[in-house]
């Protein structure tokens, strides 16, 4: 009985290890399946994750290009209205200095044209008064000469007279 009770442990132990394997495979079959749900489980929370991380992160940058946008827009719009009030200023000016140029240069044809007014009738008066004086003078020389040549006739026929006396 001895022989056939250890056969009976030997079959017995056999069919256990038998058993053992098989559960085993399928226990292990069972882990892999599990960990594969758990993989795909972490996948897909994962997936969720960066899905929504991208997504936030889609609306932040599209709410700070809307406002770099509309400041960008603003800001153009104000440069725009600088330039603007500049180059009305600058016109402004511009047209001021011609118009001050203008009068200064009118004023200045003005006095010139005095100023050389009075020099002709200076210097018409100047001749006038040479020529009066040339006049003036030649009149006396004429008068003295007539004067020289009458008493000269006078004379002459004073000696004349002596003479025939």
């Amino acid at each position: 009985m001895k022989y056939q009770l250890s056969l009976a442990v030997l079959a017995l132990a056999a069919f256990a290890y038998g058993q053992d394997a098989g559960s085993d495979m399928k226990k292990a079959g069972a882990d892999v399946k599990d960990a594969a749900k758990d993989t795909g489980h972490a996948t897909k929370t994962a997936a969720k994750k960066t899905g929504k991380a991208t997504e936030k992160a889609a609306d932040k940058t599209e709410d700070a290009t809307e406002d770099a946008a509309k400041d960008t827009a603003h800001a153009t719009k104000t440069a725009a209205k600088k330039t603007g009030k500049a180059t009305a200023k600058a016109a402004d000016k511009t047209e001021d200095a011609t118009e001050d140029a203008a009068k200064d240069t009118g004023h200045a044809t003005k006095t010139a044209a005095k100023k050389t007014a009075h020099a002709t009738d200076k210097a018409a008066d100047k001749s006038g008064d040479a020529v009066e004086d040339a006049a003036k003078t030649t009149g006396h020389g004429i008068k003295k000469g007539a004067k020289a040549v009458g008493h000269g006739v006078k004379k002459g026929a004073e000696k004349t007279a002596d003479a025939v006396k």
